[in-house]
């Protein structure tokens, strides 16, 4: 059985706590790994190996980390297909949406390649007779990173190329469930001439977030999962002084009004909602029909359902994988079912496709008739099920947005312009789309969600990340002839 360990000071290190974790092929069910769990001592090595390593690169030039940047950024390009090898093997989705995460995990390596430019300050000559002004950004020193299943290279890639490009120190806690892409992006950044000890990755539960959440030298965190998770890990790392940044789970709405294009609206939803299992923290769940378009859009969907190929993301036929465990496959199953206890009208069931072998597959789901009080709109699912909510008014569908608990994502189809305009003023998400489902920004943008969707002040990568990995620093320097030098106990002011 392959053993995957950790990654510190550039060598593979077995867990001493002798816990594991298997690692398996969701679309076989067949255990492929066994993952050593990281006790304390695990963490306390990998922070010390990155507190040492920070001393040194943070000295380093920008011109030479650039020069590691663009080296990485080659390497991954040049290896996306082992990546996605990879993200298939143990997460289940399909080659070509994995090749894709990789392709967008580039762009924030390609940002970071722009160092210099992003941490250019800010001067004043001669502010004060005599006296010059300037700000700089410094790294704040060992970071870390505990990142999600459904992303394992491209979340890694929104935060780990800004974070070391500004001269940090940078653990990661990749997810057990599929650690393998991850690791390869460590081996591929020390290819590129990465200095030992600034990137490891250390695997692990809880023991090991705790203890990065806890230890003294670690500064800041970033995380991406449920809310539940992002609330603990946020309320856990600013008690003990840490830079946090926690993006939760979402309900993203999709809401097509009645001019709306049909076939581009019902092509987007299916996309939105099925793509990778619909195993995506932007995945659209709830669709909003307004008026008279509801009947015929939910006909169009069905219809574009039935013509899903689902099966082993290997097979470049297939179009949506399985579900990453058996456990998350049997709980999105029962959300199913409870849709239609509590009313909901289930127009495609994706429990009455037979699947062969013991992968954790389950049909595309579509429920009609779902309202805001039942538990398929309340909760995340987090699978490949759509809900269907009829309204009457833009404003009513708009405001289903408004009072959600979370604010992740939110779109609208429409050719009206001023209905457009309204929605991204007033749509109360962090990302919001005109006619795009899922408004993911590009690489020098920066990603995050409003309300339960996020924790702490800071989006993620692009200039919001710079921000988060540096801290600011004001200089002000005066060079007077010593000859006009006097004892003033005055406050000083400008002159």
């Amino acid at each position: 059985m392959k053993q995957i360990n950790h990654l510190i000071d550039g060598k593979h290190v077995p867990a001493t706590s002798g816990r594991t974790s298997p690692v398996f092929n969701p679309a076989t069910g067949e255990q492929t790994a066994e993952l050593g769990l990281a006790s304390i001592e695990d963490v306390d090595a990998a922070v010390a190996s990155s507190k040492k390593a920070f001393e040194s690169w943070r000295g380093m030039s920008i011109a030479r980390r650039t020069k590691i940047m663009f080296a990485f950024r080659d390497l991954v390009v040049r290896n996306t297909d082992e990546i996605a090898r990879r993200l298939t093997a143990e997460h289940g989705k399909v080659l070509s949406d994995a090749a894709g995460e990789v392709a967008r995990g580039v762009e924030n390596i390609e940002y970071a390649c722009g160092i210099a430019e992003h941490l250019k300050g800010s001067y004043n000559e001669n502010a004060s007779t005599g006296v010059d002004v300037y700000t700089v950004r410094h790294p704040l020193g060992v970071v870390a990173g505990i990142t999600p299943f459904n992303f394992p290279a491209m979340v890694p890639l929104w935060t780990i190329p800004n974070a070391i490009a500004c001269g940090n120190a940078y653990i990661l806690k990749p997810s057990e469930k599929d650690p393998s892409a991850p690791m390869f992006i460590a081996e591929l950044f020390h290819e590129a001439g990465l200095p030992e000890g600034v990137l490891n990755v250390v695997h692990g539960d809880k023991v090991a977030v705790d203890r990065l959440l806890e230890h003294p030298d670690v500064k800041a965190a970033s995380f991406v999962g449920s809310t539940p998770i992002a609330q603990y890990v946020y309320e856990t790392g600013t008690k003990n002084g840490k830079r946090i940044q926690a993006l939760g789970g979402a309900k993203n709405h999709m809401l097509v009004l009645p001019d709306a294009d049909l076939d581009l609206a019902a092509d987007a939803a299916v996309s939105a909602a099925y793509g990778s299992a619909g195993e995506r923290c932007m995945a659209i769940s709830i669709v909003a029909a307004v008026g008279d378009i509801a009947d015929p859009l939910v006909d169009a969907i069905s219809e574009r359902m039935s013509k899903l190929t689902i099966g082993d993301g290997t097979n470049a036929d297939s179009e949506m994988g399985p579900l990453v465990t058996k456990e998350h496959r049997d709980k999105v199953a029962g959300y199913i079912g409870t849709g239609a206890e509590e009313g909901a009208t289930i127009v495609v069931d994706g429990r009455d496709q037979d699947f062969d072998g013991d992968g954790y597959f389950l049909g595309v789901t579509l429920m009609d008739n779902v309202t805001p009080d039942m538990t398929v709109y309340k909760d995340e699912i987090f699978g490949p099920v759509l809900g269907i909510v009829r309204c009457e008014t833009y404003v009513e569908a708009r405001d289903l947005i408004a009072d959600n608990q979370w604010g992740n994502g939110a779109a609208i189809f429409t050719r009206d312009g001023g209905a457009a305009r309204d929605f991204q003023e007033n749509a109360d998400a962090g990302m919001v789309g005109i006619n795009v489902p899922i408004p993911v920004p590009v690489g020098y943008h920066s990603f995050g969600g409003w309300k339960d969707s996020l924790f702490g002040d800071t989006s993620m990568y692009g200039p919001e990340g710079v921000r988060f990995f540096t801290r600011p620093k004001a200089l002000t320097s005066r060079w007077p002839d010593p000859a006009t030098s006097s004892v003033d106990l005055g406050f000083p002011t400008n002159g």
